[in-house]
């Protein structure tokens, strides 16, 4: 599969790059944009800070224009918290887009998104600060009208960006449990 790959507010540090490796590892084309143009950053409220520099509308620029030159053969598209919500933007607007697969995140979508049976996997903490049970309630709920087949995985305990083991929110067996289930995704969507 070819994969685009998006970091999350932390930037593109050293856990997205060993994702990357993980996937290509697995026999995937994986291509991973820097949004942020080589800067990083050691808490949310500086992602933050930077992600209200550049604005929404310029990173979904930045992003599109990283996946322009590779949409044509079909993108799953991927991404770990502020990735995963760039990622859905572009895999609902690219009626090539081959799969959808969240890390700990997703986005607001508008009321007229339809797609055509979308395979969807979203992974995330149980509970999330950022990703609340009725928001993801409502956001399964919308996704499923808009035509996507959806799998939501939740994990217990684990903190919101767990599959990052330079944050303190790393959770070796619920980011384990995360790749296999992710893993054995990408494979159904090749056979498909």
């Amino acid at each position: 599969m070819n994969i685009m790959l998006f970091h999350s507010v932390y930037g593109l540090r050293p856990a997205v790059q060993e994702a990357a490796a993980r996937l290509r590892a697995a026999g995937h084309q994986v291509y991973v944009p820097d949004l942020y143009e080589g800067r990083t950053v050691e808490s949310v409220e500086e992602g933050r800070e930077i992600k209200d520099e550049i604005g929404t509308d310029e990173l979904l620029k930045r992003a599109i224009l990283a996946a322009a030159p590779h949409s044509e053969a079909g993108l799953v598209y991927a991404g770990f918290s502020l990735g995963g919500s760039i990622a859905q933007n572009l895999a609902l607007g690219d009626s090539k887009a081959r799969g959808l697969l969240l890390f700990h995140g997703t986005s607001d979508m508008a009321e007229n998104t339809s797609v055509d049976e979308l395979p969807v996997q979203l992974h995330v903490a149980d509970p999330d600060p950022f990703e609340p049970a009725d928001w993801l309630n409502a956001w399964y709920l919308q996704m499923r009208r808009a035509g996507a087949d959806v799998e939501v995985y939740r994990y217990q305990g684990a903190g919101h960006l767990y599959t990052d083991p330079q944050l303190p929110d790393y959770d070796e067996a619920a980011a384990e449990r995360t790749w296999q289930t992710a893993l054995g995704f990408l494979d159904s969507l090749a056979e498909a």
